[in-house]
C-alpha cells in the first residue's frame, strides 16, 4: 500500500508541475505571435554589444527580455527544452533593483540548468520527491549572475540522475533536438543545447562531470566550455549526486556563438567569483594569456584520432579532419597521439568506477515507486546491483567466450566500494593525471589537443541504454580536470557519412558495438557535428583564444547556426 500511494503521489507532482508551467505560458500573451523588426535586431546582437547598449541607456532591459523570452518559448513548444519559466519573476527583476544594470552582463537573459537554485523556484533535477522545494533565496551563482545584471528567465530540461547524454525525466518529459525530433539534444544539459540551438537564448549554464555541457553542444550545435574545478562557481545547486567527488562535476558556460561564450566567461570571472563561493580559486581573467595564443604565429596540435575503444563515426572523422586541414593551411604543426597517449581506456576503467563508487546508490535514492529511470543509468544500477557469482559468471562470459577485453575491463569490478576500495581508486587516479601530465610537457609538448567530442552525433531517443558506456573522448578529461572546448564544425551528410562497406558489428567490443548500434547516416543527416579543444587544467583563457583561432581558421566552413523561428 504504501509503495501504491508513493506512486500516486508520483504522478500528481508531476501533473502539478506540467500544469504550473502550462499555466505560466498563458499568463503570457504578449510572448506568443511573430518576432517583431526591433526584437529581431535584439535578438540579432552579440551580448557584449547589448550591454554596452542597456549601459548607454539605448535599449531597456526588458526589451531585451521579451525578445528572448519570446524566443525561448518559441524553442520550447519545438523541443519542450523549458522546465521553470521565471519570465514574470524576471520582469519585477527588472525594475525593483534585485539586478544591478551596471554590470558586464547588464540586462542579458541567462538560462539556467534545472539544477541551479532561483529563489522562489523549485529545484527538482527531474525527480518528483523535489517537487515544492523552492526556497526564498538565490543561490551564490544566482547571486552573482543578478549582481553582474543578467536576468535568469528560464530554468532547462535534464535526465533524470544527471547521468546520460538524453535529457527526459516524468516530471518535464522528453526534450528533443532541435535539428530532429527524433533524436537526443544531448544531456545532462540537453535542455540548454536545445534552447540556445532554437535561438531561444545566448548565453546559458550547465554542469559538467562526464561530458554534460559539451557532448548537448556537440549534439545541438553549440558552443560550449568545460571549465576545470575551482573557475566556475558551484555554489547554489541541486545534484543527484551529493557528496560524490571522485569525479568532481563542474558547471560552465554554453553559448550560442563563440564571441558570447568568450564574453561571458570573461565576465563572469571578472565579477570575481571567490568572493561568492568559497570552491573558486582567486585567478582573474589573464588577457595576456588569451592574447598570446590570439597571436602566437604556430602551433603544435596533437590530433586524437581513436581513443581505443569507440572509434568515430565517419562524420565526426570529418569534422575532425576538416579542423586539421585548416590548420595545416595556417601553417601548424600537427602530430597523431592516438598511440602515444596514456590509455585512454585505463582513464575510462578508472572514472568510471569512481563516479559509481557508491554502488549507483545515491541518484537511486530519491527515485519514487514507479518513476521512470533513464535507460542508460538504469543499465549500470542493474549491473551494480547484481549478485558477486553472478557478476563473475558475467565477466568470464564476456571475457573468454565472447573474446571482449574491453567490456570485460569495465564490469569486472563494477560494484559498490569500500573505503579502502575507493582510496585506492583515487591514488590511481592521481598517478594517471601524473602520468599524463608528463607525457604532455616531455614527451608530447605540444600547445593543444583536438579530439572527437562523442564517436557519434546525437543518439536517438532511449539510444543511451545501448550507448551508455560509450563517452569515453569527454569523461578523459573530467577525469584529468582538463579545460575543454567545444566547436561546432559541420552537419551529418547522407553522402558522404555512411559506414564502410566492410563495417562489422561482429568485431566490436561492447561499448563499440553499443555506440553503433543506433548510427544511421541516412536518419542522421543534417544533425550536428563539433570538435573539442583541449588545454590543461584552468587553462580557459587558452582554449577560448584557440577556439577562435580554429574558427578563423575554417573560413568559409564556418558552421551556420540554426535560423531563430
Amino acid at each position: 500500500m504504501v509503495f501504491l500511494l508513493d506512486y500516486f503521489q508520483h504522478r500528481r507532482d508531476c501533473k502539478f508541475k506540467q500544469n504550473e508551467r502550462l499555466e505560466r505560458i498563458q499568463k503570457l500573451p504578449s510572448y506568443e505571435g511573430p518576432f517583431t523588426t526591433h526584437e529581431r535586431e535584439l535578438l540579432s546582437k552579440p551580448i557584449e554589444e547589448l550591454v554596452l547598449d542597456v549601459q548607454k541607456h539605448i535599449t531597456k532591459p526588458i526589451d531585451i527580455l521579451r525578445a528572448y523570452g519570446k524566443a525561448a518559448l518559441k524553442a520550447h513548444k519545438n523541443t519542450n527544452c523549458v522546465t521553470e519559466v521565471m519570465i514574470s519573476a524576471a520582469e519585477g527583476w527588472t525594475s525593483d533593483g534585485s539586478i544591478k544594470f551596471n554590470g558586464p552582463l547588464a540586462g542579458i537573459p541567462v538560462s539556467l540548468k534545472d539544477s541551479i537554485v532561483v529563489g522562489g523556484f523549485d529545484t527538482t533535477v527531474g525527480y518528483s520527491r523535489n517537487v515544492g522545494n523552492k526556497g526564498n533565496k538565490d543561490g551564490a551563482m544566482v547571486r552573482l549572475l543578478k549582481d553582474a545584471g543578467a536576468i535568469p528567465y528560464v530554468k532547462t530540461n535534464l535526465p533524470i540522475t544527471l547521468l546520460s547524454f538524453e535529457s527526459t525525466n516524468d516530471v518535464w518529459g522528453r526534450c528533443t533536438n532541435p535539428h530532429n525530433n527524433k533524436y537526443s539534444p544531448g544531456g545532462s544539459t540537453g535542455g540548454e543545447g536545445a534552447l540556445l540551438a532554437a535561438g531561444g537564448g545566448r548565453i546559458g549554464i550547465g554542469s559538467d562531470v562526464a561530458g554534460s555541457v559539451r557532448v548537448p553542444a556537440h549534439f545541438s550545435g553549440i558552443y560550449s566550455l568545460r571549465c576545470s574545478t575551482g573557475r566556475w562557481p558551484k555554489s547554489g545547486i541541486v545534484t543527484s549526486m551529493p557528496g560524490q567527488e571522485g569525479i568532481p562535476s563542474v558547471f560552465s558556460p554554453m553559448t550560442r556563438t563563440l564571441e558570447d561564450l568568450s564574453y561571458f566567461t570573461k565576465s563572469m570571472i571578472g565579477m570575481q567569483p571567490w568572493k561568492y563561493d568559497h570552491s573558486v580559486h582567486p585567478i582573474p581573467w589573464r588577457a595576456d594569456i588569451a592574447k598570446g595564443y590570439s597571436e602566437k604565429n604556430k602551433f603544435k596540435v596533437g590530433v586524437l584520432r581513436t581513443d581505443g575503444v569507440v572509434d568515430p563515426s565517419p562524420a565526426c572523422v570529418r569534422a575532425l579532419e576538416e579542423v586539421v586541414t585548416s590548420l595545416k593551411r595556417e601553417g601548424h604543426e600537427i602530430i597523431d597521439v592516438s598511440s602515444s597517449i596514456p590509455s585512454p581506456y585505463e582513464a575510462l576503467c578508472i572514472a568510471s568506477q569512481l563516479l559509481n563508487a557508491d554502488g549507483c546508490q545515491t541518484f537511486k535514492s530519491f527515485f519514487r515507486f514507479g518513476e521512470w529511470e533513464d535507460l542508460g543509468a538504469q543499465q549500470m544500477s542493474f549491473l551494480m546491483g547484481l549478485p558477486s557469482p553472478l557478476t563473475w559468471l558475467y565477466y568470464f562470459w564476456v571475457k573468454y567466450v565472447r573474446r571482449d577485453e574491453i567490456w570485460a575491463g569495465l564490469i569486472k569490478d563494477w560494484k559498490s566500494k569500500s573505503s579502502y576500495e575507493q582510496w585506492k581508486l583515487v591514488a590511481k587516479r592521481e598517478a594517471y593525471k601524473a602520468r599524463f601530465h608528463e607525457w604532455w610537457q616531455q614527451d608530447a609538448k605540444i600547445d593543444f589537443m583536438i579530439t572527437p567530442p562523442n564517436a557519434t552525433p546525437a543518439v536517438p531517443h532511449d539510444g543511451m541504454k545501448d550507448a551508455v558506456g560509450s563517452c569515453g573522448y569527454t569523461f578523459l578529461f573530467n577525469l584529468l580536470d582538463y579545460t575543454c572546448g567545444i566547436v561546432p564544425v559541420t552537419h551529418v551528410e547522407k553522402d558522404l557519412d555512411q559506414l564502410p562497406a566492410d563495417f562489422s558489428f561482429k568485431k566490436l567490443n561492447g561499448v563499440a558495438y553499443g555506440a553503433y548500434k543506433h548510427f544511421d547516416a541516412t536518419a542522421m543527416h543534417g544533425l550536428p557535428v563539433a570538435v573539442q579543444i583541449v588545454g590543461q587544467r584552468l587553462e580557459e583563457e587558452k582554449v577560448l583564444a584557440i577556439m577562435q583561432r580554429i574558427e578563423d581558421a575554417l573560413r568559409d566552413g564556418k558552421y551556420q547556426l540554426l535560423d531563430i523561428d
